[in-house]
């Protein structure tokens, strides 16, 4: 395993380093030590490699990640595997503010609970959550599945498009044009398999789905006025 200690190597030369790896890297297993809260650790990579960050991070650890597997041992601050495109994230502690947003692809995984607007304009990225979401998790999300484990806030799926979301506990409130819609087979088996790769032991039976009601889809002279 290759050691950064960022205690003595500058956070720009860090991500310089992970981001020169190649698919034909022979370097796959990371570490990055003393990261200290630092904001944008591990940002745009590009390689199949695995990273270990040791300890909490900042603002937008992760982002526009791409094929590698990324866990954080700690906590991460707003924005993290913001823009994703693939690959896995994995925060074992909490997650600040709008996790996963606008991200294309990837798994998402947050061990403990994430804050508000989790999920926020997702564009395909699957996440789950094992603890509980803040208020306008997955408002205007186009694509995509959001799994909660826990209770949701206030507004779930506010303005959401074609995303869907599971949630095992309560939810507070609904956001303007999502419903609960009927758990089917096939939403049971992709929940399934969702909760698989995350490595929950939740069970699929105990979860609702939420979804778009598709009333915003068009323009409604009555919304004029």
């Amino acid at each position: 395993m290759q050691v950064i200690d960022l205690a003595t190597m500058p956070l720009r030369d860090m991500n310089a380093t992970l981001q020169a790896q190649g698919a034909e890297t022979n370097q796959r297993a990371w570490e990055i030590a003393n990261p200290r809260g630092a904001h944008a650790i591990a940002v745009g990579l590009d390689a199949p490699i695995a990273v270990r960050v040791a300890g909490s991070t900042g603002y937008y650890c992760a982002g526009m990640n791409q094929q590698a597997e990324i866990t954080v041992t700690g906590s991460a601050g707003p924005g993290v595997a913001e823009n994703m495109m693939s690959g896995k994230v994995v925060i074992e502690g909490d997650a600040s503010q709008y996790a996963g947003a606008t991200g294309h692809g990837g798994l998402l995984v947050i061990r403990g609970n994430a804050a508000s607007r989790c999920g926020i304009s997702m564009k395909g990225i699957d996440i789950v959550v094992e603890g509980n979401v803040g208020h306008m998790s997955a408002f205007m999300a186009q694509s995509g599945r959001l799994v909660v484990c826990g209770d949701a806030g206030d507004a779930l799926g506010d303005s959401l498009y074609e995303a869907r979301l599971y949630v095992r506990g309560s939810v507070r409130s609904l956001g303007a044009d999502c419903i609960e819609k009927e758990m089917r087979a096939e939403h049971l088996a992709e929940l399934e398999e969702l909760l698989s790769a995350a490595g929950s032991d939740a069970v699929a039976g105990d979860f609702r789905r939420y979804g778009s009601a598709r009333q915003l889809y068009h323009f409604n002279i009555d919304n004029a006025y």
